[in-house]
């Protein structure tokens, strides 16, 4: 079917084939078509243009877009999606004044969400995390990265990444599949984290490798979690069976693990609250995008990561939601995009290139995805009549969405 968008307000982040990804000052340019036109064919973008080059076009639909803008749909490259119930009553703990960590020591955080997850049928878990992402294609996302790491045994991380293989095969978005089985010790190995990380080398990655479950191998790289030796031993091993390495770094502490990243050529290092001038001089040069999480700082209410500091150097920069039970229970991109600019200093043009084109690169994707060229998927977000694209994130209460289209299909 070919879909025909025409009088387009205007079409955000045109793009030739070459860009891939946007860094430092050119992430404040953001190319535009005012008064434009879009033509979808077999799902991909086609052709676009201003309207006075749209004549005598047809189509199997056309698409009336007067005083609405068009724009790449969103590339959270970053979320836990995948996880059984909630943990409401942490969050009112936090209120209460106990730390990530008190509640972490009590038998909460991660350990509590694995403990649920091991705890509930597949077909649960995956009707509830398939709800999930249901939500967030109606919120504009396209391209989504999913994570294992609430099950930390074999069976329940296998059961993950078995759940996020079904997602890929029921829904039309983008799908990318992380293994993160070092995201916590279970409790059964908390006084032999050796034998926890030799259960993931020798046992978890060849049946993960075996049955082709998982694109990426991610660790949670923190003091009290993994260190940077068991961050090395794992990465590596990951490597053996096909995985590129991403890196949970530097939420609350920064010791290295940004250099370990890049040593291993990691695609990318999320988190970021914790910065020095170390981590931005080794990350310069490099091909590692650095992804910001603005939702968890807001939610857990820590820093945010310096995304000042990070684009003046020069730097490319991501945003996504890090969607998960305990520290965002949110996919809400247009609330990451929002949260960026008020929080982070980061412009709507910036802002928006961290969310689409940025978000592709930071999970391999930015070649078939993110912008708005030609042979890319036909992943749009119209919205609703709005000023300019300065509205998204200063409206961050409301929904401007009116429609999105997943590979040329308007979603209901």
């Amino acid at each position: 079917m070919s879909i025909l968008i025409i009088n387009i307000k205007e079409l955000i982040q045109v793009r030739d084939q070459n860009t891939l990804k946007v860094s430092g000052k050119d992430m404040q340019h953001l190319p535009t078509i005012k008064n434009a036109f879009l033509l979808i064919k077999n799902g991909e973008i086609s052709d676009f243009g201003r309207m006075e080059s749209c004549k005598n076009m047809v189509a199997d639909k056309t698409i009336d877009a007067t005083d609405k803008l068009v724009l790449p749909t969103w590339c959270d490259s970053h979320t836990h999606i995948v996880f059984a119930g909630n943990r409401e009553q942490e969050f009112v703990d936090r209120i209460n004044g106990l730390s990530y960590t008190e509640i972490a020591n009590r038998g909460g955080g991660i350990l509590n969400s694995a403990k649920t997850l091991q705890n509930t049928s597949e077909d649960d878990l995956y009707n509830q995390s398939a709800q999930r992402v249901k939500n967030i294609i109606k919120l504009g996302t396209g391209a989504l990265e999913i994570k294992s790491g609430y099950g930390l045994t074999l069976e329940s991380e296998l059961k993950m990444l078995r759940i996020i293989k079904r997602i890929t095969e029921h829904f039309p978005i983008k799908i990318k599949a992380t293994f993160l089985g070092a995201h916590a010790f279970p409790e059964a190995y908390l006084n032999n984290k050796k034998g926890y990380i030799d259960l993931i080398i020798n046992e978890m990655l060849p049946k993960i490798g075996k049955e082709n479950l998982a694109d990426f191998i991610d660790v949670f790289c923190e003091k009290g979690y993994f260190s940077l030796e068991d961050t090395e031993t794992i990465l590596s091993a990951g490597k053996q069976f096909g995985l590129i390495p991403k890196i949970h770094v530097n939420q609350f502490n920064a010791f290295g693990g940004v250099a370990m990243g890049v040593k291993h050529n990691a695609l990318s290092v999320d988190h970021l609250e914790e910065l020095t001038q170390e981590d931005i001089n080794v990350l310069i040069g490099s091909e590692t995008m650095p992804v910001a999480l603005p939702s968890c700082s807001f939610f857990l209410s820590i820093p945010y990561t310096p995304a000042r500091r990070i684009i003046n150097s020069g730097l490319p920069l991501a945003l996504a939601t890090d969607y998960n039970p305990g520290s965002t229970p949110s996919g809400n991109m247009n609330f990451v995009v929002s949260t960026a600019c008020i929080k982070m200093k980061m412009t709507p043009e910036e802002a928006i290139n961290a969310a689409t084109l940025n978000g592709a690169y930071a999970m391999g994707i930015s070649e078939e995805y993110g912008s708005i060229t030609k042979g890319k998927k036909a992943n749009l977000i119209i919205t609703k009549p709005i000023p300019s694209y300065n509205y998204l994130p200063y409206s961050f209460g409301e929904n401007n969405i009116e429609t999105v289209i997943i590979k040329g299909t308007i979603i209901s």
